[in-house]
């Protein structure tokens, strides 16, 4: 969504300190990506990360620069002058879609992809942007408590194989379910994110009241569904999905149908994600249903059933 309102404005001055402090934290500075020399540094990294298929890259320069010179999103994160990360965010109609982002092996887990997204939030703040979307695999663990919980942003679309077969290091031989999650930027949760306070709802007990358990884990790790009447849904994924893919496909495979048919088909009876636990647990609210609508309608269709009875 955008918004240009003045108080709008006033919010993106703390958001850009706050990503200033966040990229010093990591040890790396983020800026905008403007040459052509960049834009092939930027493909050059993202494709060390997903190791596509050489005929078949991520994204090539060319796209990147049009992107670029047409105001979208397109900035590197640099650490001693050397490009370690890169992201991609496209305009659109809900405000900024980030379609890419990835950061190198060996530099991994120093919180830059986290410097990248406060980076990305103040950008869009100060371009009158109030939502951010974007797209992962919703078995990847790390993934979603990083969305979920570190950034506060939720889940609003499961999609089905929504990129078709792709051939690189991350996603062959699978496939490509994803989850579309929004970033309210100005909302409780994106707030919390900001100020270093996870949206965490911690290991929820399995014998919470009315908790319970749609998916999880035989002893064997293979995926079983359970039960989706109550409320919560407790719906586990596996803590490393992709080393899984790599020792036993079968298995894997399993899994993304599994949790294709139990989140997926929550998702879309209009039940909400509202969490991903830390051990692993998405936990979703089932739509409230108004009984007493239900009630009404039921003495309605019996009156006139009635009356239907008593015509001559």
């Amino acid at each position: 969504m955008r918004d240009s309102t003045p108080e709008l404005h006033g919010a993106a001055v703390p958001a850009a300190a706050v990503a200033e402090l966040s990229a010093r934290a990591a040890g790396v500075t983020i800026a905008e990506l403007h040459t052509l020399d960049q834009m092939h540094e930027a493909c050059r990294v993202l494709d060390r990360v997903w190791q596509p298929d050489p005929a078949n890259p991520m994204i090539t320069a060319e796209l990147l620069r049009v992107f670029s010179h047409s105001g979208s999103y397109v900035v590197g994160a640099f650490q001693d002058g050397r490009m370690v990360g890169a992201c991609l965010g496209l305009l659109a109609t809900s405000g900024l879609h980030s379609h890419i982002a990835g950061v190198v092996g060996g530099v991994q887990g120093h919180s830059i992809g986290f410097a990248l997204k406060l980076h990305q939030r103040a950008w869009s703040l100060a371009h009158g942007i109030t939502t951010v979307t974007w797209t992962f695999d919703p078995l990847i663990s790390r993934n979603a408590y990083f969305n979920l919980a570190k950034l506060g942003a939720l889940p609003s679309e499961y999609l089905t194989d929504f990129y078709g077969p792709m051939n690189d290091g991350i996603n062959a031989g699978t496939e490509t379910d994803r989850v579309l999650v929004r970033w309210e930027l100005t909302g409780d949760r994106a707030l919390r994110a900001v100020a270093g306070l996870p949206c965490s709802v911690g290991t929820v007990g399995l014998d919470a009241p009315g908790a319970v358990v749609g998916l999880d884990a035989k002893p064997d790790g293979h995926p079983v569904v359970g039960r989706r009447d109550g409320d919560p849904v407790l719906v586990r994924i596996p803590s490393d999905i992709e080393a899984l893919r790599r020792t036993d496909p079968a298995p894997a495979r399993e899994w993304r149908y599994a949790l294709r048919e139990v989140l997926g088909g929550l998702m879309a009876e209009g039940s909400t994600v509202t969490g991903f636990t830390r051990d692993g647990w998405y936990v979703i609210d089932r739509p409230r249903i108004d009984r007493t609508q239900i009630d009404r309608s039921k003495i309605d269709r019996s009156k006139i059933d009635r009356r239907q009875e008593n015509q001559p």
